[in-house]
């Protein structure tokens, strides 16, 4: 007897269905992440009114402030695989995602405690670091101002991880929006005097800061409290009682994420400060070009996000099929998205710095033109970008975070880092080896990561524990 063949589009089916629900999860969280950087925007922007010096002096708080709530955004993202794969072994599973909201608060106050302390005594260390004295005095009521809002945006991201990992990201999207417009007019109140407050210069920009993580912590905790299908989880009921196990769990999971960060983004950090030994005009190019990789990385971040979450509801479901359709669909629609973007830079970089500087102004010459061709390598690196950071989400919905810290070693410090000197320095490229660099490493870290995600894959064996998360 023949066996009839199934319908090519009812093999389709599943895969059709996947790429629905990620788009369905991300587009929110992409708008979310659009909202954050809005929010970044605007304190730039407003400051940057004030003048250069106090623009200068918050970008000397900022940085050291961004590099520890990355670290813990990093450390507390964990939370997000872990409820994914409890939900996905038990749908309707409330006290394991109650534990590890619970518990990833308790972890955003471990971390907040000690970066408390680090940023109150910014002014040491920025004299340590033998920065401007008169910059380090603006910065530092500025910086003892905003640091109260650092546990409130860690447990604002807890959350977010909530209301994403039961797919429904919507409630993050619309209150970010709202801090969107809170911060801008809260800086502009804050900074300048308006609505009868005193204008409080830097310093009302990091009490602004602070006042938004608040509101958008306190917002979202609102909605859930509210919603009738988040309000049965009772998040904060028994605040007070410990999960060791848990706790320690999101730590083992998240140290390796908050290492994996910061190393991706000291790479970045690091070709800023090589473009300043080179010149003015490649770290102007450098930071235009920059900020337009950053806009479009936005969408594959997002679907990064929401991979995490359908890897992680497929492997707690003990669905390896599943697992490999959300990695894949995810990889594969971050790839379209960041192909098309990647035309768009080649074909018209011209117009696209033209946004930034105006290019018929013979002054602006030489930054147009680098900017134009530091461009043109960004457009070559948008498919590895999105592979890299969706590639990595995948495997944090399988609790696979050390492994991919280890090839963020080795993508970003000891090949792309060393070759980003070695061609700007050695070969005599300047400003285009560096960015030569930072597109291999991009490229060598989204091979590791989709590679490391498809061998996983390759026997279809048990997904959850059975997969090894260490080295």
């Amino acid at each position: 007897m023949i066996a009839r063949a199934q319908p090519i589009g009812r093999d389709l089916a599943p895969w059709r269905w996947e790429a629905r629900a990620l788009v369905r999860l991300s587009v929110p969280i992409v708008l979310t992440n659009v909202g954050q950087v809005a929010i970044q925007t605007t304190d730039v922007v407003m400051i940057g009114w004030l003048g250069a010096e106090a623009l200068a002096a918050s970008v000397l708080g900022v940085n050291l402030m961004f590099v520890l709530l990355l670290f813990a955004i990093g450390v507390v993202i964990a939370t997000a695989p872990m409820m994914a794969q409890d939900l996905g072994r038990k749908r309707h599973a409330v006290r394991e995602p109650r534990r590890t909201v619970r518990q990833g608060f308790w972890v955003a106050l471990a971390l907040g405690l000690p970066a408390t302390l680090v940023l109150w005594n910014i002014a040491p260390i920025l004299h340590l670091l033998g920065q401007n004295p008169a910059l380090i005095a603006a910065a530092e009521p500025y910086v003892h101002a905003a640091m109260w809002g650092f546990v409130p945006a860690l447990w604002f991201v807890i959350l977010r991880n909530f209301i994403a990992a039961l797919e429904r990201p919507r409630a993050g999207m619309v209150i970010m929006f709202i801090g969107v417009a809170f911060n801008a007019l809260a800086d502009y109140a804050l900074i300048f005097g308006a609505l009868g407050l005193p204008a409080l210069g830097l310093t009302g920009a990091g009490i602004a800061t602070a006042l938004t993580n608040v509101l958008l912590f306190l917002g979202l905790l609102g909605y859930v409290q509210l919603d009738r299908q988040f309000r049965r989880y009772q998040i904060l009921g028994r605040f007070w009682r410990p999960d060791w196990v848990r706790f320690y769990e999101i730590f083992r999971i998240g140290l390796p994420i908050g290492i994996t960060l910061v190393m991706e983004i000291g790479l970045f950090a690091g070709a800023g400060f090589a473009m300043g030994w080179i010149g003015t005009v490649e770290l102007a190019a450098h930071q235009i070009a920059l900020q337009c990789a950053a806009v479009t990385f936005m969408v594959p971040l997002g679907l990064a996000q929401a991979a995490t979450v359908r890897v992680g509801l497929a492997a707690g479901a003990g669905d390896p099929p599943g697992v490999l359709r959300a990695g894949v669909a995810s990889l594969v629609i971050g790839g379209l998205f960041m192909a098309a973007m990647a035309v768009v830079m080649w074909t018209m970089p011209e117009a696209i710095v033209g946004l930034f500087l105006d290019a018929g102004d013979p002054a602006n010459a030489r930054v147009v033109s680098t900017a134009v061709m530091f461009l043109m390598v960004a457009a070559i690196f948008q498919i590895f970008d999105g592979g890299q950071v969706i590639g990595a989400g995948a495997l944090r919905g399988l609790k696979d975070t050390r492994w991919p810290m280890v090839f963020a070693a080795i993508a970003y410090w000891a090949i792309g880092g060393s070759l980003a000197l070695g061609l700007a320095f050695g070969a005599g490229l300047n400003g285009l080896g560096v960015w030569i660099g930072l597109a291999v490493a991009l490229a060598v870290a989204a091979a590791l990561m989709i590679g490391r995600f498809l061998t996983l894959q390759r026997g279809r064996g048990p997904v959850p524990e059975a997969i090894p998360a260490v080295m």
